[in-house]
C-alpha cells in the first residue's frame, strides 16, 4: 500500500495544499514495515490537481495535518483515503502508527 505525506522542510505539513514535497511511502501492511520512501515535488497547486496526481502515483492513503473539504471530496472521488488532524511530524512514524492503528488524530487544522 502506498501512503502520501505532504511535507514542509521534511516534516508533516499542517496544511495539505501548501506543501513543498510529498513523501511517497510504500508499505507491507501485513508485516507493518516500510518498504520504500521517495520524496517528490508536487505539480502546481490548483483545485483538484493534487488528488488526481497522487492517484496516478498509486497512492491509497494521504496523511495530513489539515485539508479543506473540497480536497477531501476530490480524494474520495479518486478512491484515496484521507487521515486528517495528524500532529506526528515524522512522515515515516506517522505511516507506521497509521498501520498499527495508533496514529493520534485531532482537529482538522484547515478551516476551508
Amino acid at each position: 500500500m502506498r501512503y502520501a505525506v505532504p511535507l514542509v522542510r521534511g516534516k508533516l505539513s499542517l496544511h495539505f495544499g501548501h506543501c513543498q514535497q510529498f513523501a511517497l511511502i510504500d508499505t507491507d501492511r501485513e508485516k507493518g514495515v516500510i518498504l520504500r520512501k521517495e520524496l517528490v515535488d508536487p505539480p502546481a497547486h490548483e483545485p483538484g490537481v493534487l488528488p488526481a496526481w497522487l492517484a496516478e502515483q498509486g497512492v491509497s492513503v494521504v496523511i495530513a495535518g489539515g485539508m479543506g473539504s473540497r480536497a477531501q471530496a476530490a480524494f474520495q472521488e479518486n478512491r484515496i483515503e484521507t487521515v486528517i488532524g495528524v500532529g506526528e511530524e515524522d512522515p515515516e512514524k506517522a505511516v507506521l502508527k497509521c498501520i498499527e492503528g495508533t496514529l493520534a488524530k485531532g482537529d482538522n487544522l484547515c478551516d476551508h
